[in-house]
């Protein structure tokens, strides 16, 4: 007699029964040393902990037990079918088959600790229960007893934030044959079973794992197809050798007493996404060979499938493309195909696609990396998660119909995939069992093309309760993979053109260091909101001679890569000019004719200047550009610089003038374009009150400083122009670390120097630098006593993160560094200097030049 006959209707069960063992569950495969091997969505759902981080590590520490349920666990024995009644003890210790120590299947109960915080373990926040998911997007009617009011209830698939342990049901069967896998573990959430069916605790209780063979229960047939469904992603071979071992050593059920036992079935605990219901297709029914169809009727059926289809184009094209970024692009495409068109839609795009490179070269091959971007289907959602994954990349077999499509550009059409067809697939991937997916389903794989070259391609597939797909879908398959090529292309296009965009912006903008000697630095750039968003706006700090520091600002007119390119040739410009220590008013009529030059629609504004923290002094020149703020760190108190606002680049015939404006240590100089001041229907001085205001903030550090200015005159809105913020802390240099002395012309005034160095160096605690800076300072001033005019030099050093020194002769000529012969006595002064020293140079002024150099201070000194 059938056990199912005999069952006893256990408490706050009843009609609706076949389906009660749909629960989610999570399986897991560990192998011969303890690792876990495969690892499903489910398991990563229930114990909040990714495949990334499961895969490779031991299966124990994945599964914290706190201790088995009130029951001895270790006396549990199994009867005939390796079964544990509700009658018995809760089952085996887990603990003890995840070491192996088991040669028959077990079961049990146990409580274990789950990762809370859905990011420490890989736990995506799709995962998580969200508000905007209510609980009537789950399929309730797949488990007995629900109660619809109990709105309160968390997903299945995520631990309650308040609990601290789960209960879990669980399975587990020893695997033999080649390879390395010997445990295959099943689990399910015992506490939400209870919770979400509405069970009392006497049937909570009640309920255990167990096997049965599965020839005695409801459908063995439709039991054994789907068992490989929950299986995660593994080949074939591997899948197949499970399924038989499981159906061999028992099935595993849901046991309510000793006759009553419900299957588990695959259920995968995901939500149904918002509006995507399940819905039948809009495809004319084929004609079977008994139908009687009138004299007309059949030109008026074609017509009619005809017309659907196009309307069904007419509606995809209106559909997708509303949007340039390609991941909305990509989405819109492969959704637009389910549920009318096909019950499956995956879209598969070539890497240099997906990273919005140049157009792909050549037609892809048998090494061609291809990224599995977005996947649609009408079936129990998550069902897939495992077998298909979002995100997935890798090169298709070449024996294969996706192969085929994908270097042929022709759509490949299989009516109706048969068992043989379906191994011979499956069997081209090594660790992807693709039969449960295909087998029995009609499939049609259409290319992505633009231009004549395979972007990718998008397999479609039927339920093998739907008309397959003919001649005339494959028609409208590969108009509708037409059309998206097109709008992928538009996309792709965008997404490069960005890029290129991004890239050619970021590597004009220059690698400021935060501390320069006297005066700390913080930057921020933020690209406009036009299209293309690159602009001619820029910021830079240039290191001088003397422990200065040179501060720039400027802004080319208009926007776009000619601007950008203008940029860049300014920059490079001023940057060279102040090498050379052209003052900031001659800087700028240089860049004015050097502008001119370039072009007539060159224009561009900029202000220059730049800081001398021993003097305490700032030498500003203004070509057109928004004045600088000046905040006084004596009293808080901000103000714009009151300077000659001169003529934009470009203009020609104007005089710039500087002017000096004494600082104090501890002011703040902020410089930016006018994207940040400037919205459109206000009038500009509301924006430099706001930068006034904002810049005397207080704050923690420059970079808060800066965001604080960012976040006050970002709120007002209506910003499209890039923006350029430069604050420079002028912290200045105490007069105790800086020591000059006046030397003679006399060959005895080396030995002096040495002497003089060696002194302050004690002085100021640096013994270890005393005799690297001896040598350097007496090559440097040997060659000013030879070879420089006049009756005086002098000799200057600074101390700040580096040592800096700097002899002056009355010389205007700049030495050159010398390739002396093996017999030579002399010329290999400046090649000992570049050398040992970080950085050296001279420059010229007036009638005199300095030559200075820089020697590193180490950790200690």
């Amino acid at each position: 007699m059938d056990r199912g006959s005999e069952r006893d209707t256990s408490p706050g069960r009843g009609a609706g029964d076949a389906v009660a063992g749909r629960i989610p569950l999570a399986v897991m495969v560990v192998d011969r040393d303890g690792l876990v091997s495969h690892w499903s969505s489910g398991a990563r759902r229930m114990f909040g902990v990714g495949r990334e981080d499961a895969v490779g590590h031991p299966a124990a520490d994945l599964l914290p037990v706190s201790g088995a349920l009130p029951d001895d666990l270790g006396d549990a024995t199994p009867d005939a079918y390796g079964s544990y009644g509700a009658d018995d003890a809760l089952g085996p210790d887990l603990e003890s088959s995840l070491g192996g120590r088991t040669g028959y299947p077990t079961a049990g109960r146990a409580r274990l600790v789950p990762h809370k915080n859905p990011s420490d373990k890989g736990l995506s926040q799709q995962d998580a229960p969200h508000d905007d998911h209510p609980r009537e997007d789950l399929p309730h009617a797949d488990l007995p007893d629900e109660d619809p009011a109990r709105a309160d209830l968390a997903y299945p698939d995520v631990p309650h934030e308040d609990e601290t342990r789960i209960d879990v049901l669980w399975w587990a069967y020893p695997l033999i044959g080649p390879g390395p896998s010997r445990l295959l573990v099943l689990a399910a959430d015992a506490t939400r079973l209870r919770d979400e069916r509405g069970y009392d605790d006497e049937t909570a209780e009640r309920i255990s794992p167990g096997f049965a063979r599965h020839t005695e229960l409801p459908a063995p047939e439709d039991l054994a197809r789907r068992l490989p469904e929950i299986l995660p992603n593994m080949g074939p071979g591997l899948s197949g050798r499970i399924v038989s071992q499981v159906l061999e050593l028992g099935y595993p059920v849901l046991e309510f007493s000793q006759y009553d036992r419900v299957p588990v079935t695959p259920y995968w605990g995901v939500p149904r996404r918002p509006g995507r219901m399940r819905t039948e297709a809009v495809v004319p029914q084929q004609r079977t060979a008994a139908a009687v169809i009138p004299v007309g009727a059949e030109q008026d059926l074609e017509y009619a499938a005809v017309r659907e289809r196009l309307e069904f184009l007419n509606e995809v094209s209106s559909g997708i493309g509303s949007s340039l970024d390609l991941g909305e692009t990509i989405r819109e495409v492969t959704s637009a195909a389910v549920p009318r068109f096909a019950d499956f839609a995956g879209t598969h795009l070539r890497a240099a696609v997906l990273a919005g490179e140049g157009f792909p070269d050549g037609p892809p091959d048998v090494s061609t990396v291809m990224f599995r971007v977005w996947v649609e289907h009408n079936d129990e959602p998550g069902r897939w998660d495992d077998t298909v994954p979002v995100g997935e990349s890798f090169a298709f077999p070449e024996h294969t119909p996706f192969y085929k499509c994908m270097v042929t550009g022709e759509p490949v059409l299989i009516p109706r995939v048969t068992e043989e067809l379906g191994d011979r697939i499956s069997g081209e991937f090594e660790k992807r069992d693709l039969r449960p997916l295909i087998n029995g389903r009609s499939l049609l794989i259409v290319p992505l093309k633009a231009r004549n070259v395979v972007l990718g391609f998008m397999v479609l597939m039927r339920r093998p309760d739907r008309p397959a797909f003919d001649d005339m879908d494959r028609t409208t398959g590969a108009e509708l993979a037409a059309r998206a090529g097109l709008v992928l292309d538009n996309a792709r296009m965008y997404t490069y053109q960005e890029n290129v965009a991004d890239t050619l912006q970021d590597s004009m903008l220059p690698q400021v260091t935060p501390r320069m000697a006297g005066c700390d630095v913080a930057t921020r750039y933020l690209p406009g909101t036009r299209l293309g968003r690159i602009g001619g706006d820029w910021f830079d700090t240039i290191k001088l001679p003397g422990s200065r520091t040179a501060l720039v600002v400027g802004d080319v007119m208009g926007h776009g890569l000619n601007s950008a390119a203008m940029m860049g040739q300014l920059r490079t410009a001023v940057q060279t000019m102040a090498a050379m220590e052209t003052p900031p008013a001659h800087l700028l009529r240089n860049l004015d004719d050097l502008a001119r030059r370039l072009g007539e629609n060159y224009l561009a504004t900029c202000l220059y200047a730049v800081y001398d923290p021993i003097r305490g002094e700032l030498h500003l020149a203004n070509a057109g550009h928004i004045p600088p703020v000046l905040v006084r760190a004596e009293d808080g108190r901000s103000e714009l610089l009151d300077l000659p606002t001169g003529a934009p680049i470009g203009v020609g015939g104007v005089a710039f003038e500087s002017t000096v404006v004494r600082v104090s240590p501890g002011d703040r100089l902020v410089l930016c374009t006018d994207g940040l001041v400037e919205v459109r229907g206000c009038d500009i001085g509301e924006g430099l009150a706001a930068l006034c205001e904002s810049a005397a903030h207080p704050a923690a550090s420059m970079d808060a400083a800066c965001d604080t200015i960012i976040r006050a005159l970002n709120t007002r809105g209506g910003r499209k122009d890039d923006v350029a913020l430069l604050m420079a802390r002028l912290n200045g240099i105490p007069d105790d670390h800086v020591a000059e002395w006046q030397l003679d012309t006399d060959p005895r005034e080396v030995a002096r120097a040495r002497r003089l160095i060696r002194d302050r160096l004690l002085d100021w605690g640096l013994p270890q630098a005393v005799e690297t800076a001896q040598l350097l300072v007496s090559e440097v001033v040997t060659n000013a006593v030879r070879h420089g005019g006049g009756d005086r030099i002098g000799l200057r050093l600074v101390r700040t993160e580096a040592l800096l020194c700097e002899v002056t002769d009355d010389e205007p000529d700049l030495p050159a560094m010398l390739g002396p012969g093996p017999y030579d006595e002399s010329g290999r002064g400046l090649r000992v200097v570049s050398r040992l020293a970080r950085e050296w140079g001279a420059t010229a002024g007036g009638h005199r030049k300095t030559v200075w150099f820089e020697q590193a201070l180490t950790a200690g000194r």
